[in-house]
Protein backbone atom coordinates (compact mmCIF):
# COMPACT_ATOMS: atom_id res chain seq x y z
CA UNK A 1 0.00 0.00 0.00
CA UNK A 2 1.62 3.65 -0.64
CA UNK A 3 0.78 6.32 1.77
CA UNK A 4 0.96 9.78 1.60
CA UNK A 5 2.04 11.62 4.84
CA UNK A 6 1.37 15.17 4.93
CA UNK A 7 3.28 16.45 7.99
CA UNK A 8 5.68 14.25 7.84
CA UNK A 9 8.54 16.20 10.00
CA UNK A 10 5.80 16.90 13.06
CA UNK A 11 5.69 14.90 16.41
CA UNK A 12 3.16 12.26 14.93
CA UNK A 13 4.18 12.57 11.39
CA UNK A 14 7.86 11.74 11.92
CA UNK A 15 6.89 8.21 13.99
CA UNK A 16 3.75 7.54 11.54
CA UNK A 17 6.53 7.40 8.42
CA UNK A 18 9.00 5.61 10.67
CA UNK A 19 6.47 2.86 11.68
CA UNK A 20 4.79 2.47 7.95
CA UNK A 21 8.39 2.10 6.73
CA UNK A 22 9.12 -0.48 9.21
CA UNK A 23 6.03 -2.61 8.66
CA UNK A 24 7.15 -2.62 5.05
CA UNK A 25 4.36 -0.12 3.55
CA UNK A 26 5.57 2.28 0.61
CA UNK A 27 5.18 5.60 2.50
CA UNK A 28 6.46 9.32 1.49
CA UNK A 29 5.87 12.22 3.45
CA UNK A 30 6.08 16.06 2.79
CA UNK A 31 6.07 18.66 4.97
CA UNK A 32 5.41 22.80 4.61
CA UNK A 33 8.49 23.37 2.54
CA UNK A 34 7.16 21.18 -0.10
CA UNK A 35 3.39 22.58 -0.20
CA UNK A 36 0.89 24.89 1.06
CA UNK A 37 -2.08 22.46 2.06
CA UNK A 38 -3.73 26.14 2.57
CA UNK A 39 -3.70 26.85 -1.56
CA UNK A 40 -5.92 24.18 -3.74
CA UNK A 41 -4.02 24.62 -6.83
CA UNK A 42 -0.69 23.78 -4.79
CA UNK A 43 -2.89 20.13 -3.63
CA UNK A 44 -4.32 19.30 -7.26
CA UNK A 45 -2.29 16.30 -8.11
CA UNK A 46 -0.32 15.55 -4.97
CA UNK A 47 -2.44 12.50 -4.05
CA UNK A 48 -2.06 10.70 -7.35
CA UNK A 49 -0.34 6.82 -6.73
CA UNK A 50 -1.15 7.03 -3.47
CA UNK A 51 -3.49 4.89 -1.73
CA UNK A 52 -3.45 6.59 1.74
CA UNK A 53 -3.05 9.92 2.50
CA UNK A 54 -2.78 11.01 6.02
CA UNK A 55 -3.18 14.11 7.14
CA UNK A 56 -1.37 15.16 10.19
CA UNK A 57 -0.73 18.81 9.54
CA UNK A 58 -2.18 21.09 11.72
CA UNK A 59 -2.25 24.43 13.13
CA UNK A 60 -2.00 23.85 17.27
CA UNK A 61 -0.82 26.62 18.84
CA UNK A 62 -4.10 26.41 20.94
CA UNK A 63 -3.69 30.24 22.22
CA UNK A 64 -2.04 31.89 19.63
CA UNK A 65 -5.37 30.52 17.13
CA UNK A 66 -7.98 32.60 19.53
CA UNK A 67 -6.04 35.74 18.04
CA UNK A 68 -5.61 34.45 14.80
CA UNK A 69 -8.43 32.02 13.34
CA UNK A 70 -8.41 32.84 10.31
CA UNK A 71 -4.73 31.37 9.70
CA UNK A 72 -6.12 28.07 12.17
CA UNK A 73 -8.91 28.02 9.72
CA UNK A 74 -6.67 28.09 6.75
CA UNK A 75 -4.41 25.20 7.66
CA UNK A 76 -7.22 23.26 9.65
CA UNK A 77 -10.30 23.54 7.60
CA UNK A 78 -9.56 24.54 4.03
CA UNK A 79 -6.08 22.75 4.33
CA UNK A 80 -8.08 19.37 5.07
CA UNK A 81 -10.37 20.11 2.55
CA UNK A 82 -7.62 20.40 -0.53
CA UNK A 83 -6.08 17.14 0.90
CA UNK A 84 -9.58 15.16 0.96
CA UNK A 85 -10.30 16.55 -2.48
CA UNK A 86 -7.24 15.37 -3.77
CA UNK A 87 -7.19 12.31 -2.42
CA UNK A 88 -10.96 11.93 -3.11
CA UNK A 89 -9.71 12.78 -7.50
CA UNK A 90 -6.63 9.96 -6.86
CA UNK A 91 -9.08 7.21 -5.68
CA UNK A 92 -7.32 7.54 -2.33
CA UNK A 93 -8.38 6.99 0.63
CA UNK A 94 -8.09 9.95 3.53
CA UNK A 95 -7.22 9.72 7.50
CA UNK A 96 -7.70 13.20 9.13
CA UNK A 97 -6.00 13.60 12.48
CA UNK A 98 -8.76 15.44 14.46
CA UNK A 99 -9.01 16.58 18.28
CA UNK A 100 -10.77 16.29 21.70
CA UNK A 101 -10.98 19.83 21.34
CA UNK A 102 -14.35 19.45 19.06
CA UNK A 103 -16.09 19.13 22.17
CA UNK A 104 -16.99 21.26 24.86
CA UNK A 105 -15.33 19.34 27.89
CA UNK A 106 -18.24 19.22 30.10
CA UNK A 107 -19.43 15.75 30.17
CA UNK A 108 -19.25 13.65 32.80
CA UNK A 109 -18.69 10.19 30.75
CA UNK A 110 -16.09 9.31 27.63
CA UNK A 111 -17.26 11.34 24.25
CA UNK A 112 -18.98 8.94 21.75
CA UNK A 113 -17.87 8.93 18.41
CA UNK A 114 -21.56 10.80 17.22
CA UNK A 115 -21.51 13.04 20.45
CA UNK A 116 -22.73 16.73 19.04
CA UNK A 117 -19.42 18.99 18.78
CA UNK A 118 -20.03 21.84 20.94
CA UNK A 119 -16.02 23.55 20.44
CA UNK A 120 -15.26 26.78 22.99
CA UNK A 121 -11.89 27.43 21.07
CA UNK A 122 -11.13 28.50 17.98
CA UNK A 123 -8.78 25.45 17.61
CA UNK A 124 -11.63 23.23 18.33
CA UNK A 125 -13.67 25.12 15.88
CA UNK A 126 -10.91 24.50 12.57
CA UNK A 127 -10.80 21.61 13.63
CA UNK A 128 -14.23 20.79 14.09
CA UNK A 129 -14.80 22.06 10.46
CA UNK A 130 -12.01 19.92 9.32
CA UNK A 131 -13.53 16.97 9.95
CA UNK A 132 -16.97 18.04 7.71
CA UNK A 133 -14.56 18.78 5.08
CA UNK A 134 -13.44 15.58 5.19
CA UNK A 135 -16.61 14.22 5.30
CA UNK A 136 -17.79 16.52 2.42
CA UNK A 137 -14.96 16.06 -0.19
CA UNK A 138 -13.78 12.40 0.53
CA UNK A 139 -16.57 9.68 0.97
CA UNK A 140 -13.42 7.50 2.16
CA UNK A 141 -12.33 9.04 4.99
CA UNK A 142 -11.48 7.62 8.44
CA UNK A 143 -11.31 10.52 10.96
CA UNK A 144 -9.21 10.12 13.86
CA UNK A 145 -9.55 12.15 16.79
CA UNK A 146 -6.17 11.84 19.80
CA UNK A 147 -5.68 13.79 22.91
CA UNK A 148 -2.95 14.64 25.29
CA UNK A 149 -0.33 13.67 22.81
CA UNK A 150 3.06 13.02 23.49
CA UNK A 151 6.43 11.72 21.52
CA UNK A 152 10.28 11.64 21.36
CA UNK A 153 10.27 13.84 17.81
CA UNK A 154 9.30 17.47 19.70
CA UNK A 155 8.12 19.20 23.00
CA UNK A 156 5.27 17.92 24.77
CA UNK A 157 4.18 17.51 27.69
CA UNK A 158 6.45 15.50 29.75
CA UNK A 159 9.13 16.56 28.44
CA UNK A 160 8.28 20.34 29.81
CA UNK A 161 7.77 18.62 33.58
CA UNK A 162 10.75 17.04 33.51
CA UNK A 163 12.72 19.69 32.49
CA UNK A 164 10.89 22.47 34.66
CA UNK A 165 11.34 19.76 37.76
CA UNK A 166 15.12 19.67 37.43
CA UNK A 167 15.74 23.61 37.30
CA UNK A 168 13.10 24.74 39.94
CA UNK A 169 12.96 21.53 42.23
CA UNK A 170 9.20 21.74 42.32
CA UNK A 171 6.55 22.65 39.92
CA UNK A 172 2.61 22.87 40.87
CA UNK A 173 0.29 21.14 37.63
CA UNK A 174 -3.24 21.25 37.69
CA UNK A 175 -5.69 18.48 38.83
CA UNK A 176 -9.11 19.22 37.94
CA UNK A 177 -8.44 18.07 34.16
CA UNK A 178 -8.64 14.52 32.68
CA UNK A 179 -7.63 13.06 29.61
CA UNK A 180 -5.56 10.27 28.22
CA UNK A 181 -2.26 10.39 27.71
CA UNK A 182 -1.41 9.13 24.40
CA UNK A 183 1.84 7.85 22.71
CA UNK A 184 2.42 9.29 18.97
CA UNK A 185 3.74 5.83 18.06
CA UNK A 186 0.60 4.27 19.38
CA UNK A 187 -1.81 6.32 17.35
CA UNK A 188 0.57 5.38 14.48
CA UNK A 189 0.03 2.13 15.30
CA UNK A 190 -3.90 2.49 15.69
CA UNK A 191 -4.42 4.13 12.14
CA UNK A 192 -2.11 1.54 10.20
CA UNK A 193 -4.11 -1.03 11.94
CA UNK A 194 -7.62 0.40 10.95
CA UNK A 195 -6.49 0.96 7.50
CA UNK A 196 -5.05 -2.27 6.74
CA UNK A 197 -8.18 -4.28 8.16
CA UNK A 198 -10.37 -2.12 5.74
CA UNK A 199 -12.42 -0.05 8.39
CA UNK A 200 -15.19 1.04 7.59
CA UNK A 201 -15.35 5.03 6.71
CA UNK A 202 -16.34 6.97 9.72
CA UNK A 203 -15.21 8.55 12.80
CA UNK A 204 -12.94 6.96 15.50
CA UNK A 205 -11.22 7.74 18.55
CA UNK A 206 -7.18 7.30 18.74
CA UNK A 207 -6.74 7.85 22.53
CA UNK A 208 -5.08 5.38 25.13
CA UNK A 209 -7.38 3.99 27.32
CA UNK A 210 -8.16 4.70 31.18
CA UNK A 211 -7.93 8.21 32.28
CA UNK A 212 -5.48 10.60 34.45
CA UNK A 213 -5.59 14.29 35.40
CA UNK A 214 -2.26 16.58 34.17
CA UNK A 215 -1.20 16.27 37.66
CA UNK A 216 -1.57 12.29 37.59
CA UNK A 217 0.70 12.59 34.14
CA UNK A 218 3.29 14.72 35.63
CA UNK A 219 3.64 12.59 38.69
CA UNK A 220 4.12 9.72 36.49
CA UNK A 221 6.56 11.72 34.08
CA UNK A 222 8.84 12.75 36.96
CA UNK A 223 8.98 9.14 38.57
CA UNK A 224 9.93 8.25 34.99
CA UNK A 225 12.89 10.66 35.47
CA UNK A 226 13.74 9.17 38.46
CA UNK A 227 12.57 11.62 40.50
CA UNK A 228 10.13 11.69 43.46
CA UNK A 229 6.47 12.48 42.19
CA UNK A 230 5.85 14.32 45.39
CA UNK A 231 7.54 17.30 43.89
CA UNK A 232 4.66 17.68 41.89
CA UNK A 233 1.85 19.74 43.59
CA UNK A 234 -2.09 20.27 42.49
CA UNK A 235 -3.29 23.44 41.51
CA UNK A 236 -6.26 24.31 39.73
CA UNK A 237 -7.28 25.63 36.50
CA UNK A 238 -8.47 28.62 37.74
CA UNK A 239 -4.53 30.00 38.29
CA UNK A 240 -3.74 28.87 35.37
CA UNK A 241 -5.75 30.90 33.03
CA UNK A 242 -5.23 31.29 29.18
CA UNK A 243 -6.57 32.35 26.06
CA UNK A 244 -8.13 29.50 25.08
CA UNK A 245 -10.39 27.35 27.30
CA UNK A 246 -8.98 23.54 28.27
CA UNK A 247 -11.25 20.75 28.33
CA UNK A 248 -11.99 19.87 31.88
CA UNK A 249 -13.12 16.55 30.94
CA UNK A 250 -11.12 14.84 27.40
CA UNK A 251 -11.94 11.19 27.68
CA UNK A 252 -12.92 9.50 24.40
CA UNK A 253 -14.76 6.41 24.02
CA UNK A 254 -13.54 3.89 21.78
CA UNK A 255 -17.24 2.54 21.04
CA UNK A 256 -16.49 2.67 17.17
CA UNK A 257 -13.34 0.78 17.27
CA UNK A 258 -14.22 -2.23 18.98
CA UNK A 259 -17.13 -2.14 15.97
CA UNK A 260 -14.61 -2.85 13.83
CA UNK A 261 -13.12 -5.18 15.65
CA UNK A 262 -9.62 -2.89 16.26
CA UNK A 263 -8.18 -3.12 19.68
CA UNK A 264 -7.76 0.49 21.27
CA UNK A 265 -4.86 1.41 22.63
CA UNK A 266 -4.04 -0.33 25.95
CA UNK A 267 -4.53 1.80 29.34
CA UNK A 268 -2.20 5.06 29.67
CA UNK A 269 0.16 4.26 32.54
CA UNK A 270 0.92 0.99 30.64
CA UNK A 271 2.14 2.71 27.69
CA UNK A 272 3.50 5.82 29.33
CA UNK A 273 5.89 3.00 31.04
CA UNK A 274 7.10 1.74 27.51
CA UNK A 275 7.52 4.50 26.21
CA UNK A 276 9.02 7.16 28.83
CA UNK A 277 12.68 6.04 28.35
CA UNK A 278 12.35 7.28 24.42
CA UNK A 279 10.22 10.03 25.17
CA UNK A 280 12.74 11.42 27.56
CA UNK A 281 15.62 10.58 25.91
CA UNK A 282 17.79 13.10 25.77
CA UNK A 283 18.55 15.55 22.62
Amino acid sequence: MRWLVVGAKGMLGQDVTALLAERGEHVEGIDREEIDIADPQACLGVADGFDVVMNCAAYTAVDAAEADEATAFAINAVGAANLARAARNAGARTVQISTDYVFDGHAAQPYAEDAPLAPRSAYGRTKGAGEWAVRAENPDHLVVRTAWLYGAHGGCFPKTIVRVARERGELEVVDDQVGQPTWTVDLADLVHRLVSTGARAGTYHGTSSGQTSWHGFAQAAVAAAGMDPGIVRTTTSEGYVRAAPRPSYSVLDHTALRAVSVEPIDDWARRWAEASETVLLPG
